[in-house]
C-alpha cells in the first residue's frame, strides 16, 4: 500500500535512514565526531524549520522512496508539461470558438493550391495578420492619407474614434483566430487606420472619390489603377475586419449610431466587378438585396446573427434566396460497406464528353446565380460563368471560409466540384465556350481545365451533402439509360446533317416500296386479279425512277428484270395457265423499253 507522507515526516524519514547508513558502514568516526553529533539537533530543527524543495513523498509498503530527486531531469519535465496544461487552460478561457469569423487558411488548402497569392495580399493588408509586413507598407501612407481626410471632412478629433474602438476592442479580437501579437493601443490603431481606408474606397466608389476631396489623379483613391489589386486583396479570408467595426466608423463620422446594413450595401457595390457572372440584376432584385442585407434570413437561413465580414456578405449575395443549406452534423453510423462504398464514390457526375455521348444536351440558363444548376428532359441549364485573373483567388477563399465555418453551407463548394467533374479536358472548356455557359480570358481551354481541376484538391467535403446530389443522381439515372444512349447515337450518326436525313428517308421509301412489291408479288401468284396487277406493276415501274433518282432506277430496274423473268419462267412451265396474264398492250412498250 503506498502512503503518502507531509513534509516533516520525509524529513525525518531522511534522517534516519543516512543514521542507520552511518552506524552500519562500520566507519570510525571522525575528529569532529563530536562536534556533529553535536551539532545534529541543530541540523535536525533546521531542517523541520526549512521548506523542502521535493514534493510529497510516496513510498511503497517495502519502505522504499519513490520521490524523485528535485533537480532531476524527470521533475523538469513534468513541470514543463503542466506549464502547457496551464497555458491551455488560459487559451480556452480566453477563446471563444462561437465568435471566430476571420480564419487562418488552413495549411492543407494553401499547400495544395500551389499559389500563395491567392491567400496573402499584395499590395493592402487589413487586419492583424499581415500587419506591418514589409512588402505591404507602402500602402501605409495612404491609410494615413485617408485618416487625414475622414477627420478634416467631418472636423472630428481622432479620440472619437480611438475610444469608440477601445469600446469594441475585446469583441474584435475574439473574431481573429490564434492569439494577436499587437498590445492594447497598437489594435486599436489598427482598426481605426484599416476601416477608415476601406470605408473611404466604399464611398469613393459609390459616392465618387472628388466628392470625398480626392484628386482625379490620386493613385489608390480613384477607380482604375491598382484598384483591381486592392478589390482582390480586400476579399481575402485572412485580410478582413469585423464588420461590426466598420459599422461603427461609419456611424461615427456621419453621427448616425446606428446604421446596420449600409456598410454591407457599400462593400456590394465596391465588389461587384469581382462578380462571376455578367448577367444583369434587376432593379426588384437589387432593392430586395440590399434592404435584406442586415437580416439573414435571405441569404442563410442557418444563421441567427448578421453578416460577419465583407467576404461573407459578398458570398450572402451570391446565394441569396438560394437553396435551404444543409448543417454539418456527425453522420450516423453506416456499416462498413456503405462507408467503403462512399469513400470509393469520388464524383457526382460525368465530364461533358461522356454526357454527351449519352445525349444529355447542355444549355445557359438566363439567370444572375451562377450556381442555380437544372436539369429535365436530358437538359442540363447551367447560367453563364465568367473567369478571369482573380476568380482562382475568389474561390479559393470562399471555399476557405465554408471549410473553416461550420455556421454555413457548403454551396460554392459544391458548385465548384460540380465543375470540376464536367471539365476533365480543354475539349469539355471548348464545348462549354461553344454553348455560352463558360466565358474566359485566360491564356487557354487547358489553363480553365487545370484551374478546376485544381481549386478542390485536399478539400473536406460529403457528396452526400450537397445541395447538387440530387440533380447529379437524375443525371448519371439517364445517363446508364441505355436506350438514350442509342437515340443519341442515332441522332449523332444518322441525323447529324440535312443530307444524311434525306438519304435515310429516301432508303425507308425504296424499302417500303420494295416490300409491296414483293407482296403483290405474292399476293398475284396465289390471287391473280386479271390485268390489275399487271397493270400495277407497270406503273409502279414507271413511277420509281422519278421518285428516288438515278441510283434508285438501277435497283428497280433490276428488281423488275427479276420479277419477269420469274413470271416467264411460271409461263413456259404452265401455258394453259390464266394465272398470268400479259400487262396492257398499252403498258407493255413502256416497259419493254425500260428494261433494255
Amino acid at each position: 500500500m503506498v502512503a503518502v507522507f507531509n513534509k516533516e515526516l520525509l524529513s525525518w524519514y531522511l534522517i534516519t535512514l543516512k543514521l542507520k547508513e552511518t552506524l552500519e558502514s562500520g566507519i570510525p568516526s571522525s575528529p569532529n565526531s563530536g562536534n556533529r553529533s553535536t551539532d545534529f539537533p541543530q541540523q535536525q530543527q533546521k531542517l523541520q524549520q526549512e521548506p523542502t524543495e521535493s514534493l510529497a513523498g510516496v513510498i511503497n509498503e517495502n519502505g522504499e522512496n519513490l520521490q524523485e530527486e528535485p533537480n532531476s531531469p524527470g521533475s523538469e519535465w513534468v513541470v514543463t508539461i503542466k506549464e502547457k496544461l496551464d497555458q491551455a487552460g488560459q487559451d480556452e478561457l480566453a477563446c471563444s470558438w462561437s465568435k471566430l469569423s476571420i480564419y487562418k487558411i488552413p495549411h492543407y488548402l494553401r499547400d495544395n493550391s500551389g499559389d500563395d497569392k491567392a491567400f496573402a495580399p499584395q499590395i493592402v493588408s487589413i487586419g492583424p495578420y499581415h500587419h506591418c509586413k514589409k512588402r505591404l507598407r507602402q500602402m501605409d501612407r495612404h491609410k494615413w492619407r485617408s485618416l487625414n481626410h475622414v477627420l478634416k471632412r467631418t472636423q472630428h478629433d481622432i479620440r472619437l474614434y480611438l475610444n469608440s474602438m477601445k469600446e469594441i476592442e475585446e469583441r474584435a479580437r475574439s473574431c481573429y483566430e490564434g492569439a494577436i501579437s499587437l498590445s492594447s493601443n497598437e489594435f486599436v490603431e489598427m482598426l481605426v487606420l484599416d476601416g477608415c481606408f476601406v470605408l473611404e474606397l466604399f464611398r469613393g466608389a459609390t459616392e465618387g472619390f472628388k466628392q470625398l476631396g480626392y484628386s482625379r489623379n490620386d493613385p489608390v483613391f480613384a477607380m482604375r489603377g491598382s484598384m483591381h489589386s486592392i478589390q482582390r486583396d480586400m476579399i481575402m479570408l485572412e485580410n478582413q475586419l469585423p464588420l461590426f467595426v466598420l459599422d461603427r466608423l461609419l456611424g461615427t463620422q456621419l453621427g448616425k449610431p446606428d446604421m446596420k446594413g449600409l456598410v454591407a450595401s457599400l462593400a456590394l457595390r465596391f465588389f461587384d466587378p469581382l462578380m462571376p457572372t455578367d448577367e444583369p440584376l434587376t432593379k426588384s432584385d437589387r432593392n430586395k438585396l440590399e434592404s435584406s442585407l442586415g437580416s439573414t434570413n435571405t441569404f442563410d437561413p442557418l444563421s441567427d446573427q448578421e453578416a460577419l465580414h465583407c467576404l461573407d456578405v459578398f458570398r450572402r449575395s451570391l446565394l441569396r434566396t438560394g437553396p435551404q443549406p444543409v448543417p454539418r452534423i456527425w453522420i450516423k453510423r453506416r456499416s462498413n460497406a456503405q462507408r467503403v462504398a462512399d469513400k470509393r464514390r469520388q464524383q457526382l457526375i460525368h465530364c461533358v464528353t461522356e454526357l454527351k455521348e449519352a445525349g444529355i444536351k447542355f444549355k445557359k440558363r438566363k439567370t444572375d446565380r451562377f450556381w442555380d444548376i437544372k436539369f429535365k428532359d436530358g437538359k442540363l441549364r447551367i447560367p453563364r460563368l465568367l473567369i478571369h485573373d482573380g476568380t482562382k483567388s475568389l474561390f479559393l477563399n470562399l471555399i476557405a471560409f465554408e471549410q473553416c465555418h461550420l455556421d454555413c453551407s457548403n454551396v460554392i463548394t459544391s458548385y465548384v466540384i460540380f465543375m470540376d467533374n464536367l471539365i476533365n479536358s480543354p475539349e469539355d472548356v471548348g464545348y462549354l465556350h461553344y454553348r455560352g455557359i463558360i466565358e474566359h480570358w485566360l491564356g487557354s481551354d487547358a489553363e480553365v481545365a487545370d484551374l478546376f481541376n485544381r481549386l478542390c484538391q485536399e478539400v473536406v467535403f460529403d457528396i452526400n451533402n450537397s445541395y447538387l446530389s440530387p440533380l447529379s443522381e437524375d443525371v448519371n439515372r439517364y445517363y446508364n439509360h441505355r436506350w438514350n444512349t442509342w437515340c443519341a447515337s442515332l441522332r449523332h450518326n444518322y441525323f447529324s446533317n440535312p443530307w444524311a436525313i434525306i438519304s435515310l428517308v429516301a432508303a425507308v421509301v425504296l424499302l417500303l416500296l420494295t416490300l409491296a412489291q414483293t407482296y403483290y408479288s405474292i399476293y398475284g401468284y396465289y390471287r391473280p386479279a386479271g390485268g390489275f396487277v399487271a397493270y400495277w406493276n407497270g406503273m409502279r415501274e414507271l413511277q420509281l425512277p422519278l421518285l428516288l433518282g438515278v441510283e434508285t432506277l438501277k435497283m428497280s430496274k433490276q428488281l423488275l428484270n427479276w420479277e419477269l423473268n420469274i413470271q416467264m419462267s411460271y409461263v413456259h412451265a404452265r401455258p394453259q395457265s390464266n394465272l398470268f396474264r400479259p400487262p396492257n398492250p398499252q403498258i407493255a412498250p413502256a416497259v419493254k423499253i425500260y428494261c433494255r
